[in-house]
């Protein structure tokens, strides 16, 4: 009688009971599942991080690039309102004139 080698799909007791880090008790060298995925998890842990450094360099250039944006708008900022203070002193100096060249007229 011919006797039927099966594959199983899900590890024996045995096998269950390993860890990721022995390897397996047929001696071929052959990663466990385990270990593969754990090796898939660790690479795609790996090029998140990398394009995570890539992601935070280019934020931090342009966190410069604002810093330094937002610096010049403040100084523009407080020059405007230096001109604006200058301008509503003129007007009210000009206003106060009309008034009293239009008093002189009605006397």
């Amino acid at each position: 009688m011919l006797t039927i080698h099966r594959r199983y799909t899900y590890p024996l007791a045995m096998e269950q009971a390993r860890t990721g880090e022995q390897s397996p008790p047929s001696g071929g060298g052959a990663m466990s599942k385990a270990a593969t995925a754990k090796d898939r998890v660790d690479s795609a842990l790996r090029r998140l991080e990398s394009m995570l450094d890539e992601r935070l360099q280019a934020e931090a250039g342009r966190a410069d690039d604002l810093a330094k944006r937002l610096d010049r708008l403040e100084r523009q900022h407080d020059e405007l309102k230096k001109v604006a203070l200058e301008v509503e002193g003129r007007l009210e100096r000009a206003m106060e004139y009309i008034r009293s060249l239009l008093a002189a007229d009605q006397k």
